[in-house]
C-alpha cells in the first residue's frame, strides 16, 4: 500500500477480517497485583504516578499505537492487520471519548498508554479530540515492572492490547485480549456497573 493509499485509509473504522486474538494466559498474573509506583509523561503535560490515582476507579487501556492519516502503519498496513489484536488503537480511543461521561459518572478516570512518545500522543489526543491523556510508556518501565505483554514489529517495542482497571493501587480487573477494539469501553462500563450494584 503506497503512502497516497494510506491517506485515504480510514483508522477509525476496523476491517471485518481480522484475526481475533488468543488468550495466551500473559496477563494470568496481573489481578489482584498492587502497581509499583512509576511516573508516566501525560499529554496533559504532568507526570501521572497510577498507583497514586485517588479516583474510585481508574481504567488504562493499553494499546500497540494509534496511527496517523497520511503515514504508512508499522511494516505496511497487511503485515499490520495480520497481527491479531493490532489494529484498531484510534476506534479503541474514540469508544473511550464517546463513553467518557458514562465512565466519570461510574468514578472512572481513564487513561490511554502506549509505547509512542508523547509527542506522537498530543497530535493523537488533539485529531481524535480526546476528554483524558495518553501516557507514554516509551522506556517499557510500566510494561516491564508488571510483566505485561509486548512485541516487536518493524523494529518497534509495543505493548499488546490489554485494559487494566484499578482500585486504590491495586489491580482488580483485567480485559485481555481486547477484541474488537471499539468494545472495550462498553465492556468496562458492564464491569464496573455491575460492580457498583454490589
Amino acid at each position: 500500500m503506497t503512502a497516497q493509499d494510506m491517506a485515504a485509509d480510514n483508522f477509525l473504522s476496523l476491517p471485518t477480517d481480522l484475526p481475533i486474538p488468543q488468550d495466551d494466559g500473559a496477563c494470568d498474573h496481573l489481578r489482584g497485583l498492587t502497581l509499583p509506583s512509576i511516573a508516566l509523561q501525560a499529554t496533559s503535560g504532568t507526570t501521572i504516578d497510577l498507583s497514586k490515582e485517588k479516583s474510585p476507579w481508574v481504567v488504562v487501556y493499553c494499546y500497540p499505537r494509534t496511527g496517523r492519516p497520511g503515514h504508512e502503519l508499522p511494516g505496511g498496513a497487511d503485515k499490520w492487520n495480520a497481527i491479531p489484536g493490532a489494529r484498531g488503537c484510534s476506534p479503541q480511543s474514540c469508544a473511550y471519548r464517546d463513553h467518557h461521561v458514562e465512565l466519570k459518572a461510574l468514578g472512572a478516570s481513564v487513561y490511554g498508554l502506549s509505547t509512542q512518545d508523547t509527542a506522537y500522543q498530543s497530535e493523537a489526543v488533539e485529531r481524535l479530540h480526546l476528554p483524558f491523556p495518553l501516557l507514554s510508556d516509551a522506556q517499557l518501565a510500566f510494561a516491564k515492572a508488571l510483566q505485561l505483554p509486548t512485541f516487536t514489529f518493524a523494529g518497534l517495542d509495543l505493548i499488546k492490547r490489554l485494559t487494566l482497571i484499578i482500585r486504590a493501587g491495586r489491580i482488580e480487573e483485567v480485559f485481555y485480549p481486547v477484541f474488537p477494539s471499539d468494545a472495550d469501553a462498553e465492556h468496562v462500563i458492564a464491569w464496573l456497573t455491575s460492580r457498583s450494584d454490589k
